[in-house]
């Protein structure tokens, strides 16, 4: 009877088709995990804006309003002159503070075209208005 002789190296290509299968695996599956959606905080306790603070609202259709002190009524504007007022009230007051209110079904595109526009206004202090609550996650 023949005796069997050591065999002093390591097979390693099992061992390479089971890395490669996982690497398809993770490569497959990897774009399925990242789905791509923004999970926005909530938030629970919501100060409110400084009493001198101008509110531009961004309505449900796209169209501005201004309301320019806490007790005065919104003046319905378009975007030109919504930007011609907000420049006078940065000449009275360089740091005149803004609150953007727009409402939920508004595009973000839409508010961020209003940002940029009190931007090139001059303002420096802008704040975005919320709705305190908890969320329906």
């Amino acid at each position: 009877m023949r005796q069997r002789r050591l065999m002093n190296q390591i097979n390693v290509v099992p061992y390479i088709d089971v890395m490669l299968v996982l690497l398809v695996i993770f490569m497959v599956t990897a774009p399925m995990i990242q789905t791509g959606s923004v999970d926005l905080p909530t938030v629970g306790g919501v100060p409110q804006p400084p009493a001198e603070a101008m509110l531009v609202v961004v309505k449900q259709d796209g169209s501005l309003a201004l309301k320019a002190t806490s007790g005065a009524s919104e003046q319905s504007m378009s975007n030109s002159e919504l930007l011609r007022e907000l420049r006078r009230a940065v000449e009275r007051n360089p740091l005149q503070p803004v609150v953007i209110a727009a409402d939920k079904r508004v595009s973000y595109e839409k508010v961020m075209d209003t940002l940029n526009g009190l931007r090139q206004a001059g303002i420096q202090k802008v704040g975005l208005q919320t709705q305190a609550g908890s969320s329906s996650r």
